[in-house]
């Protein structure tokens, strides 16, 4: 395989410089020379350059100051300094400012100048390969996002019309007939949907930019309730909501958060238990919300609390997605929010978040 070609730059206002460069260098590079700065920006202006080597001491411009004259316009050929002189204000300014690589003293020596040209060339091809990366990797990215958002659109919008003819049937009486089918029928389409509401909350935590707004909890709690206990009329709420100041927040996160904690504590209550209950008791403060959900369901293992905001983790007791604790966690740092967690299996669980006030 053939070596790559390295094209190199080299701004020299003495002519016997430019000549003796070309003459040592010409075999292993592709050499360009020019004699003032105006004459080596037109060549950058022609030619993908790879390497720049300046002289610091030239008449209409100094090296450093063309190295700054290109930063914006040629960012990717990388800058080697030449000086015969020791000026550390001017090689301070160049490693500030000019970005260069390195710089070398004047008379240079071959080889020490040809390690340097070959490892600036490696420096460049480092560079541009992270970009390309960077931009695949944006590429691949924004393509998953969007297959994830439309395939879950796609499946839920079916699921939706298949619960639909589910309700149909009970209202119509016809249940019984072959209610182990229909249940059988009715917990997969559930379960489905749930997974797909939380791949869509994954996806918007990710993507939605945080927008602030007057958040009012004794209205925001009801709601949730209402939206994750509609088909569940046994456990009780004892709600206790302290709001005497405003509350500003990321609303669509701070639901997120909420409604998958309220979510939860109905799902992971005993079968047994014949006094369900979920307390959601929130403090709000100037600086910040406290908000606490507990619950006297099946509790956690206390060898799984250091696992449950870990991406699909499910305990044998857990037939959920694995995802809802994971972006409650996820949608808290977004926020700058925290979540503690405690847990006893004979008593439930609690979860305390603290949501600072942005305003």
């Amino acid at each position: 395989m053939n070596a790559p070609t390295v094209r190199v730059l080299y701004i020299d206002d003495e002519e016997n410089n430019l000549h003796a460069f070309k003459a040592g260098f010409r075999r292993q590079y592709e050499i360009y020379t020019a004699i003032s700065a105006v004459e080596g920006l037109k060549i950058l202006e022609n030619v993908a350059i790879h390497v720049i080597i300046a002289d610091q001491k030239m008449p209409q411009t100094t090296g450093v100051e063309f190295f700054k004259s290109i930063t914006n316009t040629f960012p990717d050929p990388v800058r080697i300094l030449l000086t015969g002189y020791t000026d550390i204000e001017a090689l301070a300014d160049a490693i500030n400012h000019g970005d260069i690589y390195r710089y070398i003293t004047k008379p240079w020596n071959d080889l020490e100048l040809h390690n340097s040209i070959k490892n600036a060339y490696d420096a460049y091809k480092a560079k541009i390969d992270l970009r390309n990366k960077v931009i695949e990797l944006e590429k691949t990215n924004d393509e998953l996002n969007r297959f994830i958002y439309s395939i879950s659109h796609e499946l839920r919008a079916p699921l939706v019309s298949a619960m639909g003819v589910i309700n149909l049937v009970k209202m119509e009486g016809l249940y019984e007939s072959c209610g182990e089918y229909w249940s059988l029928m009715e917990t997969c389409s559930n379960r489905l949907d749930y997974y797909i509401q939380k791949t869509l909350q994954y996806y918007k935590n990710n993507k939605t930019i945080s927008e602030h707004t007057n958040i009012d909890f004794s209205t925001l709690v009801p709601d949730l309730i209402e939206l994750y206990s509609y088909s569940d009329k046994e456990t009780h709420f004892n709600v206790d909501i302290k709001q005497d100041v405003p509350f500003y927040g990321d609303s669509f996160r701070i639901e997120v958060i909420l409604g998958n904690l309220i979510s939860n504590a109905i799902k992971y209550q005993k079968t047994e238990e014949t006094h369900k209950k979920v307390g959601i008791s929130i403090l709000v403060k100037k600086e910040n919300a406290e908000l606490t959900i507990s619950d006297n369901g099946i509790g956690i293992l206390n060898e799984h609390l250091e696992k449950i905001f870990t991406q699909f983790f499910k305990s044998k007791t857990n037939h959920g997605s694995g995802l809802g604790l994971f972006i409650v966690k996820e949608a808290l740092n977004k926020i700058h929010g925290k979540i503690s967690v405690s847990s006893d299996p004979l008593e439930g669980t609690t979860f305390k978040i603290k949501i600072p006030n942005v305003k």
